[in-house]
């Protein structure tokens, strides 16, 4: 019987498959607030057959965009414009999730067709916020505005719109909250010591520059229903000397575990433009990331990164490396990748089907 396609429960909530849509920046809102196109980029990958559907990442504040098409949860036009794409993706037996959280200093940029540098702010950027003053990158042949350092009121400030985006996700429909502490955004940026050199309680040892992370996760966890499941994205390795290794995930991982995340979804890279670099050549490694963390933090996991094919995807949950895969670039490939690959794996077909009191329907 095939594992993949076995359902699993975290608190309240039942996914019918492991099988989960990683979140994707679609660049495609309007000021925050979602369009057709992301009821048909969500909603075929519910119909296809995944369980669960991540949203995009998803911004706390307006300032916390990547890009101007990014979308946000920090208005209540936004919230209006996701009640029916979930009603829609819980319809098709798939359980809608979202992914919130701040860019810091690799915001305002132009959207990745248009070049990806940052926007001047005469030209549709923005002034951003982050740990520390430092730009995240020093070439001159391109726009890299260099961040405000944040004080402990912009800290307590953004914090609250964490809290306040996670309220508004509930009301949205959202039953699976994801925190984004990867990538070289705010979170990130504050914990790995690549980019935060402050001196001050938010930085020094790894404890301190935890802080940031924990105090948000303590904060959410608070007004997020304790009956719903909370996961956080890290960057698992940075990938760089002098970036933080495994094991400091680890380390967070059981922290936030301590806090009551349920989940960790294991990506990786992002913090710096060397960092971001070696992303292409390592993204395979992240399985065995979720690995390393799932077994020494004892703490479930997602793993993400070059999941393409039936039975890879079959030995990730087997062999006990994840509790879920996620899957992106295959899953904009092939929509319907979850009913292909229960087929090659002859799976039951109740594992495509809809889940309502813990009775499979259809």
């Amino acid at each position: 019987m095939s594992k993949l396609f076995t359902p699993l429960t975290i608190k309240d909530v039942t996914f019918r498959n492991r099988i989960g849509v990683s979140p994707m920046c679609q660049y495609s809102s309007n000021d925050g607030v979602a369009t057709d196109w992301h009821m048909v980029h969500l909603g075929s990958r519910a119909v296809g057959g995944a369980g669960l559907v991540i949203a995009e990442a998803t911004a706390v504040r307006a300032d916390g965009r990547i890009t101007p098409g990014c979308a946000g949860l920090w208005n209540e036009d936004q919230v209006e414009a996701l009640i029916p794409i979930n009603r829609f993706i819980e319809d098709m037996g798939a359980v809608a999730g979202v992914q919130i959280g701040h860019a810091g200093r690799k915001a305002s940029a132009a959207r990745p067709w248009d070049g990806g540098a940052h926007l001047a702010d005469d030209a549709g950027g923005w002034h951003m916020i982050a740990p520390t003053d430092q730009p995240f990158d020093d070439d001159s042949t391109r726009l890299w505005k260099a961040p405000r350092a944040m004080t402990h009121d912009d800290i307590k400030k953004i914090q609250q719109s964490f809290v306040d985006a996670a309220k508004r996700a509930l009301v949205a429909g959202y039953r699976f909250l994801e925190i984004h502490g990867a990538h070289g955004y705010l979170l990130h940026s504050f914990f790995t010591p690549l980019v935060n050199t402050r001196t001050d309680e938010y930085g020094g040892d790894a404890r301190g520059r935890a802080r940031m992370m924990l105090e948000t996760i303590d904060a959410v966890r608070a007004n997020w229903p304790e009956n719903l499941p909370l996961g956080v994205r890290l960057s698992a390795a940075d990938w760089i000397d002098g970036g933080l290794t495994v094991e400091d995930n680890i380390q967070m991982a059981a922290w936030l575990k301590e806090r009551g995340v349920d989940i960790i979804d294991c990506s990786g890279g992002g913090a710096t433009p060397a960092a971001r670099a070696s992303i292409g050549s390592r993204t395979a490694d992240q399985v065995n990331l979720a690995a390393q963390i799932r077994k020494d933090a004892e703490i479930a996991t997602m793993a993400v990164g070059c999941i393409t094919d039936a039975k890879h995807a079959e030995a990730v949950i087997a062999e006990g490396q994840a509790d879920m895969v996620l899957l992106a670039r295959q899953l904009l490939r092939d929509p319907y990748w979850p009913v292909h690959a229960a087929q090659e794996l002859e799976a039951d077909a109740k594992s495509m089907m809809p889940i309502q009191n813990g009775f499979f329907v259809g």
